[in-house]
């Protein structure tokens, strides 16, 4: 009752009013809190911004370098690639029908019958949470590597020490939550300008490599960038060596579904944010092949780069490549800027996510943490405990010296099982909730959700696996016992709070009831008419 008080409390409103969405966003059991202010570019920079290609595939260089070079690198980028195009698919149908904050979370009550629908929301919101605080915690993270990186550019022994490392994290997470805190007003602005900061930076750093390496070793012949495979550096079978390296791909294309928390900061959000997170995947997998090519035509020795002493070997290559410190830097400088862009919306969803999440009461604290700040026009307190978190999260660091590795892998096993959740269930109940989505899928939609499941339950074995072997304490994939860390934390907060007082968000009639080939307003009858006020459905 009280989150439902939350739910339809008035706050002032700071800018742009969609009446429409709004009265769809009451149907579905909300009142709409914040300014809608962001355009669909907006949204699909934010996107875009998310995944940073360059600076994704930058920071996880390492492992393809060590799982199978060339082969793993260019084309396990493009299978993930088509991979997350389907799921993406997968994702804008369904959004297209109940555009909330709530994203996956909502969607997996929605999908459900009334019996199932709290838990499989406490589920999927959980995953989804989880994988919003640790894909912002990666991107972060290494980020804060990044910039200690630069050093080496001119003192190549220098090897930053655990504190330097998690106290350049803590400063990157600062100025991430310093632009969201005070700058939120200018955010439609600043994701529109990652879009073409991240495209400059492309051409750039293509044009450089490509002109300046026939004077600084020349270039590698096609079939090395197309065709070669070495996987005798991950102590793994060379076949499955191909599929561990797939990690790099799969956590650079993961945060296209976060964006979908933006639907209430969106006009019109039942087409827009459909299309921006379907046509943010086809970008930026068109952007990393454009990436990709010259980088694999102008690598220097994997074994040099390997042996980086500051872990990330992108700036001691942009420096072998250009012949000075200073090209290197210049280069890297571009790649630095597109963190800023993704670990500043990534943290923007990730507090959106909390703030979904906390006001139907499934996190400790959700009074607070699912309220909104009226002179500031975000929801303040889920901006905060998201980089907590995650600052708390980065001093695993000191425990483990493959901690980024462990970042990555929970960020996308999380988000990976939270996207698949509502698709699976959708599956299960013979897609009726999404037939009249205007991004269907038509008759290919349950081949390609199948595609999905399949890819997702073996994204969970693979992202767990260590990069290379044999495995020590320190350099040990963590991202299992994080994973595990959090479910616990999940399993023990539902059965002290959850089991008798979350309900989950506003559930619709059951879909066995709903008249087939009718709609409202572009979602399921039973989201409509099956809300009666006081946080649950009613059957009608």
């Amino acid at each position: 009752m009280d989150s439902m008080k939350r739910r339809l409390s008035s706050a002032p409103r700071a800018s742009s009013i969609d009446h429409g969405a709004d009265a769809d966003l009451a149907k579905m059991g909300y009142k709409s809190e914040l300014p809608r202010n962001l355009s669909m570019l907006s949204v699909l920079g934010m996107s875009f911004a998310i995944m940073a290609v360059p600076f994704g595939l930058s920071t996880t260089l390492y492992i393809t370098l060590t799982d199978g070079q060339s082969v793993t690198i260019l084309w396990g980028w493009v299978l993930i690639s088509l991979i997350s195009l389907s799921i993406a698919a997968s994702l804008a149908e369904i959004c297209a029908v109940y555009p909330t904050a709530g994203g996956v979370y909502y969607w997996s009550a929605m999908m459900s019958t009334r019996e199932w629908a709290p838990i499989a929301s406490w589920i999927c919101g959980w995953l989804n949470l989880v994988g919003n605080w640790t894909v912002t915690l990666s991107i972060n993270f290494s980020g804060g590597q990044l910039v200690l990186s630069a050093i080496s550019l001119w003192r190549e022994d220098f090897a930053p020490t655990p504190w330097q490392t998690v106290l350049m994290f803590w400063a990157v997470m600062l100025v991430c939550f310093l632009i969201n805190a005070f700058g939120s007003r200018y955010l439609d602005l600043i994701n529109k300008i990652c879009i073409y900061w991240t495209a400059s930076s492309v051409v750039i750093i293509m044009i450089v490599l490509l002109s300046m390496a026939p004077k600084n070793g020349g270039f590698r012949t096609g079939e090395f960038v197309f065709a070669h495979y070495d996987a005798s550096a991950s102590g793994w079978p060379a076949g499955w060596a191909f599929f561990v390296g797939l990690l790099q791909a799969a956590y650079t294309l993961t945060g296209y579904g976060l964006v979908a928390s933006m639907c209430e900061e969106v006009q019109n959000p039942a087409r827009e944010v459909p299309r921006a997170i379907v046509l943010s995947v086809a970008a930026a997998g068109v952007t990393g092949v454009i990436y990709l090519i010259p980088i694999l035509f102008v690598l220097p020795d994997v074994d040099f780069l390997l042996a980086a002493a500051s872990g990330q070997p992108i700036g001691l290559l942009f420096k072998t490549v250009t012949g000075s410190s200073a090209g290197g830097f210049g280069l890297l400088f571009l790649i630095l800027g597109i963190l800023l862009f993704a670990g500043t919306g990534a943290l923007t969803a990730s507090s959106r996510c909390t703030y979904a999440f906390a006001r139907d009461g499934a996190i400790p604290g959700g009074k607070l943490f699912g309220s909104t700040n009226a002179k500031l026009g975000i929801p303040l307190w889920g901006l905060v405990l998201s980089t907590l978190v995650d600052c708390a999260l980065g001093l695993i660091y000191f425990g483990s010296t493959a901690a980024f590795n462990s970042f990555t892998g929970v960020a996308t096993i999380c988000l990976s099982c939270g996207y698949g959740l509502p698709i699976l269930v959708s599956v299960l109940r013979k897609r009726k909730m999404v037939q009249h989505s205007t991004y269907s899928l038509g008759k290919f939609g349950f081949a390609i959700n199948i595609v999905c499941l399949c890819w997702i339950a073996l994204a969970i074995v693979l992202f767990c696996m260590p990069v290379s072997l044999p495995v020590t304490a320190s350099s040990m994939n963590y991202a299992s016992v994080v994973f595990a860390g959090f479910a616990s934390l999940s399993m023990i907060w539902y059965f002290v709070h959850g089991r008798k007082n979350f309900t989950g968000p506003p559930v619709p009639k059951d879909i066995n009831n709903v008249v087939e080939g009718e709609a409202v307003n572009g979602m399921g009858e039973g989201a409509a008419a099956g809300y009666d006020g006081k946080g649950m459905g009613k059957e009608v």
